[in-house]
């Protein structure tokens, strides 16, 4: 291959890597817009269906690129928490409805739900996030109602799929009597409702606001099961098997000392493919080193949360070494 074609090769894969980091940009941004003003947008479900689409297109690209791009967007305690944590979880539970082979009807209304299921609160959510002094009377008032009131902003939208509704107005309130039970044997509203408040509370487990730095994964995982992962909540079960206690885009401690990033979930989830960032002084190393934990060079000792990472991070630079690692390059967009 020629200097030029090669040139024009690593120009090409640049495009690729800053457009899906673009698009995962402008679609929170879209969200945002959405969730901030249902009553201002014309055909609002078909906007919300657009939005589904667009997650499924980039998901599509490679799923643990976008896991990392995820679990980076959960760290960020920016002014737009709303629009940023409904994106995770709808991501989130897109990834679950496929591992539990849900129906196409399912599939879509959860992760529309997932969507908009704080659209009641969604100025509240934003400023909450940003808020250091305990919650007011008023505030838990409105946290209370959100679920409910949801549904009928949505209903007043033009929302008319049943359960994306119910899903929306009981995802804080699932059947606790029903929790243990396999999910084949629930109705497909108790079904999608377990779902979605189990990724809702993982997502604002790990989340930080401005009251608390966010948990790390493994504990957030904890928090939601137990002290023990196990069947006994399959939702929370499949979503360990699926992306890892040390999900893509979350930082890990090495056996050496460094603080590393999750790149992809390697050949198991037990043994990802990470990149140190920081040497075990918490000096940044001049270029990131990749190490392939599966072969044992290199051990995961512990997770850790975002707050422990004091540095920005190049996502172009690991969403690229990712999927080099991978020997794999980007599927376009259709």
């Amino acid at each position: 291959m020629s200097a030029t074609a090669a040139n024009n090769g690593d120009s090409a894969s640049a495009n690729e890597y800053e457009a899906l980091l673009a698009q995962w940009g402008d679609m929170q941004a879209a969200l945002a817009f959405l969730l901030h003003h249902p009553e201002k947008t014309a055909d609002f479900p078909a906007k919300v269906r657009q939005c589904d689409q667009w997650l499924q297109e980039l998901v599509a690209q490679d799923l643990d690129a976008s896991l990392y791009l995820v679990f980076q967007l959960a760290s960020s305690n920016g002014t737009s928490y709303s629009a940023s944590h409904a994106l995770v979880c709808a991501a989130l539970c897109h990834i679950l409805s496929r591992e539990f082979a849900l129906p196409r009807n399912e599939r879509d209304s959860l992760v529309r739900a997932a969507f908009t299921m704080n659209i009641a609160m969604t100025q509240l959510q934003d400023e909450l996030a940003e808020r250091s002094e305990p919650i007011t009377a008023q505030h838990q008032e409105a946290i209370n109602r959100h679920a409910e009131r949801g549904m009928e902003l949505l209903e007043h939208a033009g929302v008319e799929d049943g359960l994306w509704l119910g899903s929306v107005a009981q995802h804080h309130t699932p059947r606790r009597d029903r929790a243990k039970e396999p999910l084949k044997n629930l109705t497909p509203e108790e079904r999608l409702t377990h779902l979605l408040a189990s990724v809702d509370r993982f997502t604002a487990f790990i989340s930080p606001r401005k009251s608390r730095a966010g948990r790390t994964p493994t504990e957030s995982m904890r928090a939601l099961l137990g002290k023990n992962v196990s069947r006994s909540d399959e939702a929370g079960f499949v979503l360990v098997r699926t992306i890892g206690l040390c999900p893509p885009g979350t930082y890990v401690k090495l056996d050496n000392g460094d603080t590393a990033i999750v790149l992809r979930r390697g050949e198991s989830t037990s043994f990802p493919v990470v990149a140190s960032l920081l040497d075990p002084a918490g000096e940044s190393y001049p270029e990131p080193e990749l190490h392939y934990t599966i072969h044992g060079k290199r051990r995961v000792i512990t997770a850790l949360p975002f707050s422990a990472v004091n540095m920005g991070t190049n996502h172009y630079t690991m969403v690229r070494m990712g999927l080099m690692a991978a020997g794999k390059h980007l599927r376009p967009s259709r």
